[in-house]
């Protein structure tokens, strides 16, 4: 292990406490933002942008909204001297837009600077020299004067050279190092810079203060901007400038907690290019004041094309994780997350938070920035949940799963994601989806159905298995409930039709609807859904999903025989006043055959087949209307209303009013 007692805190403290920043909550107004890509973020890149890549950026820079552009150190290489020029002598600077030259204070590189930046309308001037302890002991061996006359001896230099070219150039400083250097000494050396540019309110100077190598927590860089801010001469004719770059980590940090200490000016690059571990990073700080509701004075609303942009001219990668532009930054695979979102991005779409955005785990909305909800939010992997499975459902493909559906679909994506080990796209949930959901005739279909509304509706239902085909007619409280009659008559088979949900479909075809069924069988609920331009049909395939289902799950292979289905049918439609001796005439058999024939093909005896279709229509009346329990007695064939509630209570474990408010309450 390294020995960390070889190291020591470098930084110097303000002299007076400097605290006032704190009482600020966060940043209410945009700073200057000065872009340093061209100079800063292209002197970090393992190889260089050529002129016709920096020509390009520099146009990239001012769409996006920069006002002022460091372009280079002209003096440093012909390459950014060529730029300098090209930009002015093709005229590509905008009025409105203020190019930025780098100079050390070094007589004959400020010459070459104002050479390169003549015929130029707006120009900064950006002069520097180093002032640390350490630089000033080891590098220069120079003592605080002679270090503090260097940028005198600049700053004048600039003077005289603006006088010389008749141009009123604005000018900047900065004590390079700073974060090294004692703060008050770095306030004496600014201050007599200031005094030998003397700013006015229509000249003003800037003053920048770096974090050229970040040594100290943020809280500390903003202590000394404080004191600074305090103490400087010409204040109010002064623009105070931050650079900070991410050694620890903490450039944004440094960024936002200067400003609330009185920075009036942030320099950076985008995506946090530079040296080391980079500058601060523009594009976070400005999305964060969006994210406050603040006008950021920068335009980052087609995010991605501007991070494709910055990708080709650098050659470098935005990080996945990198916030705003990041490939991840606004996605969730969490079960939780995905459905905190999804319920939150219902909310917002229904208008319920006052036009404010308030979607849990996503600080802005992603299509502020030319983001898709489909692609870039929700995605589908192990970890995710009935929420995330959902939301793609609904916004890719319209599919709006009941809330009851939801837990069930959420298992069996993830599932899916668990086995192969790997993320899954939405076209292949939705695939999952239609192969458990969506056509199941495993066991039968049902090609045809005819309607009739004669005493509530009657259908005729086609079921079909294999090759054979027959028709089963039924009554029903609806067209759904006489078909899944049918499928009980024939299979033989019980259970409730408990769920029934529809709607258009939202995406793709507007003609189509979506219908969603859900059948419970002994606490076990079976789906299906359906898709059709007619809504009728799309009940009945989603009916017939689900029963098929049901079928499979219980072995049921066939049908049962066509009489005993003709048998039941009629007590069905008879259930009030049907006797054995009506019964065994309308068939043509003798009573004791019929009753025996009942019981060996149906498994129930004639006054048990009688009491269930009786207890099927009271449930239905007990659910649907508004009658009292005395009226549906009477109406389903019992005049004594507490043999009625004995028998129901046996039926099903609960007196008829307790099941209609256990119904109410669902609803």
């Amino acid at each position: 292990m390294f020995d960390y007692r070889q190291y020591k805190r470098g930084y110097f403290m303000p002299p007076v406490e400097c605290n006032d920043w704190v009482k600020k909550e966060y940043i209410d107004k945009a700073p200057v933002w000065c872009s340093v890509d061209l100079r800063d973020g292209n002197q970090a890149l393992v190889e260089p942008m050529s002129l016709d890549e920096k020509l390009e950026f520099f146009n990239k820079l001012i769409e996006v909204g920069f006002k002022e552009i460091e372009i280079g150190f002209p003096a440093a290489s012909e390459t950014e001297y060529e730029l300098c020029r090209t930009l002015i002598e093709k005229n590509m600077i905008p009025d409105d837009v203020t190019i930025q030259v780098l100079t050390q204070a070094r007589p004959h590189i400020i010459e070459k600077t104002f050479k390169a930046i003549e015929g130029a309308k707006n120009v900064i001037v950006h002069l520097y020299n180093s002032t640390s302890f350490a630089q000033r002991q080891q590098v220069f061996r120079k003592s605080k004067e002679e270090i503090l006359k260097i940028a005198v001896d600049g700053a004048e230099l600039l003077n005289k050279m603006a006088d010389e070219y008749g141009v009123p150039y604005r000018f900047e400083y900065s004590p390079e190092s700073f974060t090294g250097t004692e703060v008050d000494y770095a306030l004496e050396v600014c201050n007599a810079v200031l005094d030998v540019w003397e700013p006015s309110a229509d000249n003003k100077a800037i003053i920048n203060i770096p974090t050229t190598v970040q040594i100290a927590m943020p809280h500390v860089f903003a202590s000394q901007i404080e004191y600074l801010s305090r103490n400087m001469k010409y204040r109010e004719n002064v623009v105070l400038s931050v650079h900070p770059h991410n050694d620890r980590g903490c450039g944004i940090s440094d960024a936002e907690l200067g400003v609330l200490a009185g920075a009036d000016r942030v320099e950076g690059t985008l995506f946090g290019n530079g040296e080391r571990t980079g500058n601060v990073d523009i594009v976070t700080l400005a999305m964060n004041m969006v994210s406050m509701g603040v006008e950021p004075g920068l335009d980052f609303s087609h995010i991605m094309d501007i991070r494709k942009k910055y990708e080709q001219y650098t050659g470098m990668r935005v990080y996945e994780r990198s916030p705003y532009a990041g490939d991840l930054v606004f996605t969730a695979f969490s079960g939780s997350h995905q459905d905190a979102i999804s319920k939150g991005m219902d909310w917002w779409e229904k208008g319920k938070s006052g036009g404010k955005w308030t979607v849990p785990y996503l600080p802005i909305d992603p299509m502020d920035v030319g983001r898709e909800y489909e692609s870039d939010v929700i995605r589908i992997n192990s970890q995710s949940g009935k929420g995330g499975v959902s939301y793609i459902l609904k916004q890719n493909f319209g599919i709006s799963v009941p809330d009851k559906m939801k837990e069930e679909v959420g298992y069996l994506v993830k599932g899916v994601s668990d086995r192969k080990h790997k993320e899954l796209t939405p076209s292949v949930v939705y695939q999952i989806f239609e192969d458990n959901y969506i056509g199941q005739t495993d066991v039968f279909s049902v090609p045809e159905c005819h309607f009739k509304q004669e005493d509530g509706i009657w259908a005729a239902v086609t079921i079909q298995q294999g090759k054979e085909k027959r028709i089963v007619e039924t009554g029903g409280n609806g067209r759904l409930d006489a078909v899944s009659n049918a499928l009980k008559m024939y299979f033989g088979i019980s259970y409730e039709l408990a769920v029934y949900e529809e709607h258009a479909i939202s995406k793709g075809s507007s003609s189509k609807a979506a219908s969603y069924v859900g059948v419970l069988c002994k606490d076990k609920m079976y789906w299906g859904v359906g898709l059709d331009e007619d809504i009728i049909k799309a009940s009945i395939s989603a009916l017939v999903a689900a029963v098929n289902k049901l079928a499979k799950d219980m072995n049921v292979k066939e049908g049962r025989e066509e009489r005993i289905v003709d048998i039941l049918n009629f007590i069905q439609n008879h259930y009030t006043d049907v006797t054995l001796d009506e019964l065994a005439e309308n068939f043509n058999l003798s009573k004791p055959y019929l009753s025996k024939y009942i019981k060996e093909k149906s498994g129930m005896t004639f006054q048990d087949a009688v009491k269930k279709a009786r207890m099927k229509k009271a449930k239905v009346l007990l659910r649907e209307s508004n009658q009292n329990v005395e009226t549906i007695a009477a109406s389903v064939g019992y005049e004594n209303v507490e043999h009625f509630n004995r028998l129901f209570k046996k039926e099903y474990l609960m007196t008829p009013l307790q099941y209609r408010n256990a119904k109410n309450q669902e609803e």
